[in-house]
């Protein structure tokens, strides 16, 4: 005879297990969404348009500014595993550049979407394409198209990285004479690593090395910074080290700032934690002469 008493007990306590988990997953403090929710760009324009959807360029412009300044820009790319995410998530970063002077920009991009025929490619070819329409039409924005700093969380990293490494994977509309890549990378958790030890190998296939940053490293790219939690699972820390160390044998500029223990995204969920990225981000780029 079953023991109808212990089963109903069982029963019970997987639903208090799944009632806590799903309250703890509920529970995660995203402190950068209420500040986000508050942020609106100056202005929007159409960078590109892929059959019906136009894809956008959302500009936080700093304080006076105008069409005929040449300031640097903070073109950042947010996070969600190509499949997810939007362009508001990276408010508060471009936000924060535009007050120091900068004008910053949040692209919008196509999501990976197997059943519309969309793949991490068209993603890469978007984030290319958004470089090459800023760069173009500099001067109408007030940007000086030889201080382009191209930033990004995760994925969105990834798509950062991309427009400096990725010179075979373009838009046929594109136009090819303009060049996509920044001045200054500076990488926030990238997905740097597509490798089955890395992120994203299911989801871009078997061309999964045409698109890894890691092992796409070459001479006379921009200064990067990266900054990684050694605890990330995600996109692992490992993935980061490499490419640091292969960026400095290409004798290239990389400084890679690791945070002990930081699990995947660590600084957009602690505004201590942000305000010291972003700090740290100031740093870099004043070394290099972008800011003041």
């Amino acid at each position: 005879m079953p023991n109808f008493k212990s089963l109903a007990i069982t029963i019970l306590l997987l639903s208090i297990v799944s009632q806590t988990l799903h309250s703890q997953q509920s529970a995660v403090v995203r402190p950068l969404e209420p500040i986000a929710a508050k942020l609106e760009p100056s202005s929007v324009v159409t960078y590109k348009t892929v059959g019906d959807k136009e894809l956008e360029l959302r500009i936080f412009n700093p304080a006076n500014h105008k069409n005929s300044d040449t300031r640097p820009a903070f073109v950042a790319f947010h996070g969600g595993g190509w499949t997810g995410g939007f362009p508001r998530r990276f408010y508060p970063f471009v936000d924060h550049f535009a007050r120091l002077g900068l004008v910053g920009i949040s692209v919008e991009y196509r999501l990976m979407n197997e059943e519309g025929g969309i793949t991490v490619f068209d993603c890469v070819k978007d984030a290319r394409s958004a470089i090459r329409y800023t760069r173009a039409h500099a001067s109408e924005m007030g940007i000086d198209p030889n201080k382009l700093i191209v930033s990004g969380g995760s994925a969105g990293a990834h798509l950062a990285a991309s427009t400096a490494l990725f010179d075979d994977v373009n838009a046929s509309s594109d136009d090819l004479s303009i060049s996509p890549s920044p001045n200054i990378m500076v990488l926030y958790y990238p997905v740097i690593d597509t490798s089955i030890g890395g992120y994203g190998n299911e989801k871009i296939g078997d061309r999964w090395k045409e698109l890894s940053p890691v092992d796409n490293v070459s001479e006379n790219l921009p200064p990067t910074l990266v900054l990684h939690g050694t605890g990330d699972t995600v996109t692992p820390f490992a993935g980061a080290r490499r490419f640091s160390q292969e960026m400095l044998r290409a004798g290239n500029h990389c400084q890679l700032i690791s945070y002990e223990g930081g699990r995947h995204g660590y600084l957009i969920f602690d505004l201590n934690l942000f305000d010291q990225a972003l700090d740290q981000t100031e740093v870099f780029l004043s070394d290099l002469g972008i800011l003041d």
